[in-house]
């Protein structure tokens, strides 16, 4: 009935081998002499050494229809998943909106903010390439379009318009003073040629809102509100006087042009026409 020698102390060794402490030959082995099993472990590695020993999370990190499958520590910031997001997809954290629930804040981990595994991680956002190759080409269109604004002739130039300016003035056509705004004066314009070279007064009845546009064969009677705009432009080498047009309608064919307004009068015909006649 007596305890054989060596009994007591092996029974003292085996506690120091579970708890992975010790130097004894026999710890982490079982007293037949098996290898014991190590029960799981709560956290996961990828390999990586900073993250050796911290629990991590797999994510879908979703960004222009691209998917990438993330490990990342959950006591980790949104910052710095933003950076790992950098990393993958060379967008840069500024450029990032990096939605879970709403905008994932950065200054939070993604522990307190409930992130489990297998969550889709959505992000918005263009690279700097991106968006230079975006901008380029609109740049380069608007540069375009100024050079084809620049390049276009002036009205006067234009061989509708030249067909009734190389007629020259007309001969009882109304003083005109350069640099000067008038108001309206109380009798009809007159003196100035319309399109098709012809004889044209304009009367402003302002107490009917209407423009009156005479002619030698009859007068156009035509209500305020549906003059859409008015264009005019000094007339090259005459710069005391204009050419004038009143939009009728949606397209260019509906302008009825008017040849050798005098330049003081324009903008008091402009803001009649639309309406600020009370001001003159």
């Amino acid at each position: 009935g007596a305890e054989e020698p060596g009994m007591e102390a092996e029974a003292q060794e085996l506690p120091l081998g579970c708890g992975g402490g010790g130097g004894s030959p026999a710890a982490g082995r079982s007293p037949e002499g098996e290898e014991r099993r190590e029960p799981p472990q709560a956290s996961v590695s990828n390999g990586g050494g900073e993250d050796g020993g911290r629990e991590l999370v797999e994510l879908k990190v979703i960004w222009n229809k691209n998917k990438y499958d993330v490990k990342f520590c959950l006591d980790s910031t949104g910052a710095e998943l933003k950076q790992k997001i950098h990393s993958l997809t060379g967008l840069p954290p500024a450029m990032q909106k990096v939605m879970f629930k709403g905008l994932l804040p950065e200054e939070k981990t993604l522990r307190e903010i409930k992130v489990t595994n297998g969550a889709k991680i959505m992000v918005v956002g263009s690279t700097i390439n991106d968006v230079l190759a975006v901008n380029t080409p609109k740049e380069a269109a608007q540069q375009e379009v100024k050079a084809e604004e620049n390049k276009k002739e002036p009205l006067c130039r234009q061989k509708q318009h030249r067909k009734v300016l190389d007629k020259g003035k007309p001969d009882d056509v109304m003083p005109s003073v350069k640099g000067v705004q008038e108001r309206l004066p109380t009798v009809p314009l007159s003196g100035m040629y319309n399109k098709s070279g012809g004889k044209v007064r304009l009367t402003f009845k302002l107490e009917q809102d209407q423009l009156w546009i005479g002619t030698k064969e009859r007068t156009e009677k035509l209500p305020m509100g549906s003059i859409k705009n008015v264009v005019s432009e000094p007339i090259e080498g005459h710069e005391d006087y204009h050419m004038m047009a009143f939009q009728l309608g949606p397209t260019e064919a509906s302008y009825y042009w008017v040849y050798w307004v005098p330049t003081q009068y324009v903008d008091a015909i402009k803001d009649t026409v639309l309406g600020k006649w009370q001001y003159f």
